[in-house]
């Protein structure tokens, strides 16, 4: 948990740039954090959110590892370009965003990465803010690859998108496929998504039986983890992360 380290204790990480195989093959960039030593270690694929393959992106990949998780963060928006994040994440927008298929296969490589290290323990959670929490959401129905999900304030889960085929869908359709638990943080004060549109989500996943747990926060809206700008809510987003820790301390260290 936050603030439990233990002061005797040795401790250190290793953090750097690495190119994996993602979504059809392509070679893209990650941001890679894990302890050092022999292990084992449990792996988490942090998926950025719209704000881009930035700082807090990986800043949060080594709050994980200094917990002991392999992290990996892959750059979702590399086939746009490079430069500062922002401007990235712009141009991603601007082409129409991110094909959900390429995020879950980079999402799938970034997790067979991880799972093909010696040191892994063979379980991987996902984790992701904003459009990154709809697709940790998706990752968790669509790919076989996780053991444990968190969607952080995930938006658009009721949109209609377009698959490459051209067929509709929107990312509530795959709920009954959910493989691992899932852990919810949100905000009652957000608009994307709506209290309602979280009511609905969890209401689908009861349903379906799912494993599931949602926390929710009144005087919080989005984006309450980022310290960095106005949305940044402190004990929200310290209980929160508690949450997140406990959340995966379950699924994938025991």
């Amino acid at each position: 948990m936050w603030n439990d380290i233990q002061t005797g204790n040795y401790e250190g990480m290793i953090a750097e740039t690495v190119t994996i195989r993602g979504y059809n093959g392509d070679s893209i960039h990650a941001y890679y954090s894990r302890p050092l030593g022999e292990g084992p270690f449990p792996g988490i694929v942090l998926i950025p959110h719209m704000p881009g393959w930035d700082e807090f992106c990986r800043e949060a990949a080594r709050r994980f590892t200094q917990h002991g998780y392999a992290v990996m963060c892959p750059d979702i928006y590399c086939r746009v370009g490079h430069g500062k994040p922002e401007e990235v994440s712009a141009k991603a927008r601007e082409a129409g965003g991110v094909p959900d298929e390429s995020v879950m296969g980079d999402c799938e490589g970034a997790a067979e990465y991880l799972k093909d290290q010696a040191y892994s323990n063979g379980r991987v959670g996902v984790i992701g803010m904003c459009s990154g929490g709809r697709h940790a959401f998706m990752a968790g129905c669509k790919l076989d690859s996780f053991d444990a999900a968190i969607d952080c304030w995930g938006g658009g889960i009721y949109d209609e998108k377009t698959a490459l085929d051209g067929k509709k869908y929107a990312a509530i359709d795959f709920a009954k496929d959910l493989s691992c638990p899932l852990l919810g943080i949100f905000g009652n004060d957000d608009a994307h998504p709506t209290p309602e549109e979280v009511n609905n989500l969890e209401e689908e996943l009861k349903k379906l039986g799912k494993d599931y747990e949602f926390h929710r926060y009144d005087g919080a809206g989005h984006g309450i983890w980022y310290y960095h700008n106005a949305m940044y809510r402190q004990p929200q987003a310290m209980d929160s992360w508690e949450k997140a820790f406990a959340f995966f301390e379950k699924y994938l260290k025991e």
